[in-house]
């Protein structure tokens, strides 16, 4: 294990990581500056783009939180570095286990197991890395493509481009849910948790006027399920608290 140890945290994966997420906050900051820019033409001021940064950052503490905990989890199998730059990346812990596996599985080995040899982790990380680089080459091909179609939109109804991108994140969103029910019951209890958590929200923050309890909804319906999961899933912990 000490050598696969110097394998996954290798000065070369460490490199690779840190100029990725370099790269990501260089992108960040050219967003942020082209938003700012673009605001007053669109209508923005600039408490409104500010609101904006701040619930977006907000928004992202709760999903962010799941990703770090799983990633906590695989940290003795793939390394900081690896973790860094899948799990990290890509926040889907199942799509880059599975492809570890399934490579892991081409050389009759497993993911943690007396066969997991320094040879495996190289042929499950660059499964890893061709899943994820698959998606980055879709989004380059399609998002012009996508980009024609919303012209074309916009010219015909522009008020459908204010409801087309809502149905979809609905969509996205409600078919992930549901993907979970057949599960188990506890899958099924933690989605109507997070549900009703998220609803409470939203209705004190409408009753009491409070800005900052919608932006933290998401985040606070998340840790709440993620409490009520590991509740359910181990009862005695609720009776030993």
């Amino acid at each position: 294990m000490e050598s696969l140890s110097a394998y996954t945290g290798s000065a070369v994966l460490w490199i690779c990581a840190i100029a990725v997420f370099a790269v990501i906050i260089v992108q960040s900051l050219i967003y942020m500056r082209a938003a700012r820019a673009a605001g007053p033409e669109l209508g923005f001021s600039h408490q409104d783009l500010k609101q904006s940064f701040r619930s977006g950052a907000i928004a992202a503490l709760g999903p962010s939180l799941a990703v770090a905990l799983v990633a906590i989890a695989l940290l003795a199998l793939f390394g900081t570095p690896a973790i860094l730059l899948r799990i990290g990346l890509v926040g889907s812990a199942a799509t880059e286990t599975s492809s570890a596996t399934l490579a892991a599985g081409t050389m009759d080995a497993e993911l943690g197991g007396s066969s997991w040899t320094p040879e495996v982790f190289a042929v499950a990380f660059f499964a890893m890395a061709l899943s994820g680089g698959g998606w980055l080459v879709a989004t380059l091909v399609l998002t012009p493509l996508l980009k024609r179609g919303d012209t074309k939109l916009r010219r015909v109804n522009p008020a459908l481009m204010a409801i087309v991108p809502s149905a979809a994140l609905l969509g996205a969103f409600g078919s992930l849910g549901v993907a979970e029910l057949p599960k188990s019951g506890t899958h099924v209890l933690v989605v109507v948790v997070s549900a009703l958590v998220m609803a409470v929200c939203l209705l004190l923050a409408r009753v009491l006027r409070a800005q900052w309890l919608r932006e933290w909804g998401l985040g606070v319906s998340i840790i709440v399920s993620l409490v009520v999961a590991y509740l359910a899933h181990d009862p005695s912990a609720a009776v030993a608290g």
